[in-house]
């Protein structure tokens, strides 16, 4: 069996199912469900849909270990990978070593971040990527295995381990998978990863460091405006990170949203726009004791109000989900930037 830490092959001898997971816990690798054995086949299997792909990887924070495509198939495996889901998962790797993505100070923090991926391009339907209903949910083994894989990754190579230099006072669910995929038939805009300068036909991940998704319940209202006044009434919170960070954040429309949106004429730069300035948190709802918190990290008050993005340009506007009124605020770790990666599909 492939050693998920180094590129080395382990002679377990006739280790069954169960005793595999058993030693994997006693190893310090499991995340705590049930893993696939990395056999040398599996391996193998994932690391040739990447063949071609020879450019080598950065050190992995915080053991500064040098992932290779091995290391990483090897936790693939376990995390239940199709060797065709493997491409997502050495893009989302390389994206989160990007030093713009901060991927130690995402594993030092107290907070419950954990890595979010979002696909995009044909991939998503070669692969099996739910797009829509219940797309941040169960049932989708791409889903679920590609943000696990990045996980264990970050866990077995990088050595980011809960408790230990995985400081989050109570981390989330979505540490142990988070990966969802663009409604693009459904959105009325151009797709995501073409706004961020990528080809239609490209296949794309792009990742922030993010909590859970926050429901947006809006069944009330019947126009685009009225919808984006509930949106931004939901980031527009005084404990996120948001409030006091420097980075981007995302906000989900689900497709009955969007498409009321795009009836009254939003576009996404107009959306944007709307959501940084409706959302921006009025001075007097934040505590004394945190007013001086923030003017000694030095965030600046404009108006009488806390911004929660740099720019409009910040707020990630991505369209995903089923039917429903629902929509979603993806807060994120607040210093860091959204990166992204074409999948090395050969």
């Amino acid at each position: 069996m492939s050693d998920p830490l180094n590129d080395e092959f382990l002679d377990l001898g006739d280790m069954d199912f169960d005793a595999f997971n058993d030693f994997a816990i006693d190893q310090g690798w499991s995340d705590g469900m049930p893993m696939i054995p990395p056999t040398e086949a599996k391996v193998a299997a994932c690391v040739a849909t990447c063949h071609g792909d020879n450019a080598p990887f950065p050190p992995m924070s915080p053991r500064l270990v040098l992932p290779t495509l091995e290391t990483i198939a090897a936790n693939a495996v376990m995390a239940g990978c199709k060797p065709e889901y493997f491409p997502a998962v050495v893009a989302s790797v390389r994206a989160i070593l990007n030093p713009d993505y901060n991927l130690h100070g995402t594993l030092a923090t107290t907070h419950p971040c954990a890595p979010m991926i979002v696909v995009n391009g044909p991939a998503r339907n070669v692969m099996g990527i739910n797009c829509g209903a219940n797309c941040f949910g169960q049932g989708w083994r791409s889903n679920a295995s590609i943000g696990r894989a990045l996980m264990l990754t970050m866990m077995n190579v990088g050595g980011g381990k809960p408790g230990d230099m995985d400081r989050s006072t109570q981390g989330s669910p979505a540490k142990y998978s988070f990966c969802f995929g663009e409604n693009e038939e459904e959105s009325p805009w151009e797709p995501y990863h073409v706004r961020r300068g990528f080809n239609a036909e490209d296949s794309v991940v792009t990742l922030l460091p993010a909590e859970p998704p926050h429901n947006v319940n809006d069944h009330g209202s019947t126009t685009g405006d009225g919808l984006l006044q509930t949106i931004a009434g939901s980031i527009s919170q005084t404990g996120a990170n948001t409030i006091y960070g420097s980075a981007p954040f995302m906000v989900v429309i689900g497709p009955e949203h969007a498409a009321t949106m795009k009836r009254d004429g939003w576009t996404v730069p107009a959306i944007q726009e709307k959501l940084h300035h409706d959302s921006a948190t009025p001075v007097e709802r934040v505590s004394k004791e945190n007013q001086k918190n923030y003017e000694e990290r030095g965030q600046v008050i404009q108006n009488g109000r806390y911004y929660h993005s740099r720019t409009p340009e910040d707020i990630q506007v991505v369209v995903a989900g089923g039917p429903g009124k629902h929509s979603a605020v993806i807060p994120t770790f607040g210093f860091t930037e959204a990166c992204s990666e074409r999948l090395p599909i050969r």
